[in-house]
């Protein structure tokens, strides 16, 4: 089942980053990164090409209140996002009527391979598992993203199967392997 979760009021802090709502003073800082050839298109999305589209999709980010800005701490920059969406185990009939979110996350070229979004996905699991009720958080990744592969089984998420997906912007299907992790060790019939 799908449950709503906002976070315009939410600010989580580990050691090196901040998960907080988007601003709109955050316009340079996502362009800056969102404008970077091959950061979108591993989760799916064409880099943008102008100010005006990361402008919409800021717009879309704070409307929507379910999408948390990364800040690395060091240089009070916003190097990425990570936002809690519906779920693809909510269209399976066996799990209907489980609590869950899915994650999705992008970060900055240059902050890759330093293990913040680990740091990152980790903490929002905490909170969406100690705080919100959820009993369930997936996540996926198209077959040739070997970063957020490691990403996600550093969190501990369990590979559940691989199906199509029609990248829409993008205009191409890749296979994209799904993960779930269960709150307190729940274990599903179907999985």
């Amino acid at each position: 089942m799908d449950v709503e979760i906002k976070i315009n009021n939410i600010s989580l802090e580990t050691d090196r980053i901040i998960l907080r709502p988007w601003l709109l003073s955050d316009l340079d800082d996502f362009y800056r990164y969102a404008s970077i050839p091959g950061v979108g298109e591993m989760a799916g999305w064409k880099h943008h090409e102008s100010i005006e589209i990361t402008k919409k999709i800021l717009d879309s980010f704070i409307e929507g209140k379910n999408v948390f800005a990364i800040v690395y701490k060091e240089n009070n920059k916003v190097i990425g996002s990570l936002g809690l969406h519906h779920s693809w185990v909510n269209e399976d009939e066996s799990c209907k009527d489980l609590k869950a979110k899915e994650i999705g996350y992008v970060l900055s070229k240059e902050y890759w391979g330093k293990g913040l979004m680990p740091e990152a996905v980790s903490k929002v699991i905490s909170y969406c598992f100690n705080n919100c009720g959820l009993e369930a958080l997936t996540v996926s990744h198209f077959s040739f993203n070997k970063q957020s592969k490691r990403v996600i089984e550093k969190c501990g998420f369990k590979f559940v199967k691989t199906s199509k997906t029609i990248a829409k912007q993008l205009g191409e299907t890749y296979d994209s392997l799904k993960y779930i992790i269960f709150n307190n060790n729940l274990e599903a019939n179907s999985f």
